[in-house]
């Protein structure tokens, strides 16, 4: 069930992604630079559906990690990506290549391989203390790295940059989100009482300004690349390392599911780095992403 939930959550992620973008890509650059852009989008019923749906989205994101692992969920919801191809040809006439459809290829079958392979297995509900503060010092002081050294470059490694740090923030989101949907069985007030539901509103809120940060650079492929891959790699060593989770009982097995991850990066990182239509991104498109960042937080 959670990999079903994974796989409507990524649909419904792509479905938000492609409906903002073919609203925000009908305004003209100046526009998306001005204030009150996102109250003039907000007007239009279809950007305010992309919306809804990236909501949805969260909640099966939510329900799949309350009920799977997060070295599972995780790497799922990359295939958004891969869903907003016939998504945007149908509702965009965008047209994909034979480089994005070959891409595309690789990320289904390697995240295949890696959930056949990989075998995931254990996992508890929630991490120690201890594993909860070496996670967020070792994300913390990263992620402060990473800004700093983006300060006063070119657009294309800050974008990089910023977000390498927001991959790490969306992996870290997603074990608080797991840890906080766990606490539901107690009721709403176990909740609200709990520590890391304001854990998670203060690293969603961080997550969500570098991701804006990174695409306002207006270096769309590094940025939009970084945060892919980091954000399920992070999620991976979260879920073995804090919430032990395991990915096979053999070395070679583990190994085999490392591979088979690693080629699906890849082919992320192609799709992230191609345009719609083959042409340069808009200040619109890029407008879009920096409004729809918030999904994955």
């Amino acid at each position: 069930m959670a990999v079903v939930l994974a796989l409507a959550a990524a649909l419904l992620f792509a479905l938000g992604t492609v409906l903002q973008q073919r609203v925000a890509a009908a305004a003209s650059g100046a526009d998306a630079m001005k204030a009150g852009f996102l109250v003039r989008l907000a007007r239009q019923p279809q950007w305010l559906a992309g919306i809804a749906a990236d909501a949805g989205g969260f909640v099966c994101q939510a329900a799949a990690l309350g009920l799977g692992r997060i070295v599972v969920v995780q790497p799922l919801l990359a295939t958004s990506v891969v869903f907003a191809l016939p998504l945007g040809a149908w509702l965009n006439g965008q047209r994909t290549g034979r480089r994005e459809l070959l891409a595309a290829t690789l990320v289904t079958a390697g995240l295949a391989v890696f959930l056949v392979v990989g075998d995931p297995s254990g996992g508890r509900d929630d991490a120690t203390p201890a594993a909860w503060l070496i996670a967020g010092a070792l994300i913390g002081a990263a992620c402060a790295l990473l800004v700093a050294a983006a300060a006063g470059r070119a657009p294309a490694p800050r974008a990089a940059l910023l977000g390498t740090a927001t991959g790490l923030l969306f992996g870290l989101s997603a074990a608080l989100t797991k840890a906080t949907v766990e606490r539901l069985d107690d009721g709403v007030l176990a909740v609200v009482g709990d520590w890391h539901l304001y854990a998670l509103a203060v690293v969603g809120y961080a997550s969500m300004a570098l991701g804006q940060a990174s695409l306002q650079t207006g270096a769309l492929a590094p940025a939009v690349a970084t945060q892919m891959v980091l954000d399920p790699v992070a999620s991976l060593l979260l879920g073995v390392f804090a919430f032990a989770e395991r990915l096979h009982e053999t070395a070679a097995g583990v190994a085999a599911s490392l591979a088979a991850l690693a080629v699906m990066l890849g082919g992320l990182v192609v799709l992230a780095a191609a345009q719609p239509g083959g042409q340069p991104s808009s200040e619109g498109a890029s407008a879009t992403k920096r409004a729809a960042v918030w999904r994955r937080a």
